[in-house]
């Protein structure tokens, strides 16, 4: 993916926080890497070199900015508009695949020989596997330094590093400063025993009352709790249970993650960034359906509406097929009202079934075509496309769901929504939520 360099260049000068996370900025004369809206002066255009991923900034010996903190930005929107090999690949390995399966694992879950996927990231992304892994390491290790009083042997492998000395040589590499340093200059932890707060930033506006209604629908007790200001869930992580609480604050969600395993930490935050749709770009979806004559309306009402996303495909799946689970087993470790995980199977239907064997995956390294096919056969269109936008985060599908179909016909579309709805690419899943949101008035 290249970057539009003069493009870029005129959002740095503008200092547009819109775009931080989109590119990143490089400044040959300092050696050091920022986001688009970095507060520092400008540099001059020829000393300015622009990569699609922090990773290749490192890659190519840039160090990241201590005063506007690159990585602490939303994602880039391009992983869910992109649904390509290194798209996907990079979904994984901010799930965290690398650091527990490494780059054959990475490969084998693509279905992709290490060779040319290696190819592929190198020169899609100007990094390889190993790099963006490296750079997702960094930024996992950073959040446990500032915001924990962990020992920095325990972050070490809590963030995927196999040993210290690899951990302090990347840190000063990639921060141009010693764990010690960063942990001093850094605020007192918010976390309290057992628990690690964060700041997830997005970019706004940001539809928090939405998905907040739309969790409380479906909630599950023991599972999620839901108020009108938070959602709270269990989780089932790769190493372990977590438990995580969410609050919407002004240009950044509060996540307090309680984890049986830290190691599961950036695969956490993952997930809970697919789940709220953070790194989604509002404006572009806003300003290209607020233009549709249907839905201008449904748009200037809420802004900055966000797609329901998951933190788990299997249970996504599971859940769209059985509205009403039993509980999973129990939590190690309770957390208020949260006391079990969503179960792994139902039943003994089809869908569990196929889970269960491994002859159905549903995850977030998934070609969407391929997944749509296979669920298609099991569980018909609409559920089939629900899943590939929530799990994958497709922008632009439409599931014909019956309250999207209510909806529809209360605004007057066409009976062919399918047709119809070829106006609203590239964001018809936005175009869906819209739908969704105001088929219970209709």
């Amino acid at each position: 993916m290249l970057v539009d360099e003069e493009r870029a260049y005129r959002a740095v000068a503008a200092r547009d926080a819109r775009f931080d996370g989109c590119f990143i900025l490089a400044v040959r004369t300092t050696g050091i890497y920022c986001r688009p809206s970095c507060p520092a002066i400008t540099p001059k255009r020829r000393n300015s070199q622009f990569f699609t991923t922090a990773a290749a900034a490192q890659t190519a010996g840039f160090r990241a900015c201590r005063r506007c903190l690159p990585d602490a930005v939303p994602g880039s929107p391009e992983w869910n508009l992109r649904a390509d090999l290194a798209a996907r690949a990079m979904r994984l390995i901010s799930d965290g695949t690398v650091e527990r399966d490494g780059v054959p694992g990475l490969a084998a879950r693509l279905g992709y020989s290490e060779r040319h996927l290696t190819r592929v990231l190198n020169a899609e992304l100007g990094a390889g596997p190993l790099a963006l892994a490296r750079a997702h390491r960094a930024h996992a290790a950073r959040l446990l330094i500032e915001t924990t009083e962990m020992s920095f042997a325990d972050i070490t492998f809590a963030s995927g590093f196999a040993s210290v000395r690899q951990f302090n040589d990347t840190i000063r590499t990639v921060f141009a400063a010693t764990p010690s340093e960063m942990r001093g200059r850094s605020r007192s932890p918010l976390g309290t025993s057992g628990r690690i707060v964060l700041r997830l930033p997005y970019r706004p506006p940001f539809d928090a009352a939405g998905l907040l209604a739309h969790f409380a629908a479906s909630a599950l007790p023991g599972v999620e709790e839901v108020t009108a200001s938070s959602y709270a869930r269990a989780l089932r992580l790769p190493h372990g249970s977590a438990t995580v609480r969410l609050v919407p604050r002004d240009g950044h969600v509060e996540c307090s993650l309680r984890l049986s395993d830290v190691r599961d930490l950036g695969s956490a935050v993952a997930r809970v960034r697919r789940l709220l749709d953070l790194d989604a770009d509002p404006h572009a979806v806003d300003e290209f359906l607020g233009r549709d004559p249907a839905l201008g309306g449904l748009v200037a009402a809420t802004p900055g509406i966000r797609v329901p996303g998951s933190v788990d495909g299997a249970e996504t799946l599971l859940r769209l097929v059985h509205p009403s689970p039993p509980l999973g087993e129990p939590l190690d470790q309770p957390d208020g009202s949260l006391t079990h995980l969503f179960p792994a199977v139902v039943d003994d239907c089809a869908v569990c079934s196929a889970l269960a064997s491994g002859r159905l995956v549903v995850d977030v390294g998934r070609d969407p075509e391929d997944l749509r096919a296979e669920l298609t056969d099991l569980v018909g269109p609409a559920v089939a496309d629900t899943v590939v936008m929530r799990v994958l985060g497709a922008p632009d599908v439409l599931p014909l769901t019956p309250d999207v179909r209510a909806a529809a016909r209360s605004l007057g579309l066409p009976s062919d929504l399918a047709a119809h709805g070829r106006t609203w690419r590239p964001w018809r899943s936005y175009a869906a939520a819209h739908l969704t949101r105001k088929a219970p008035t209709s």
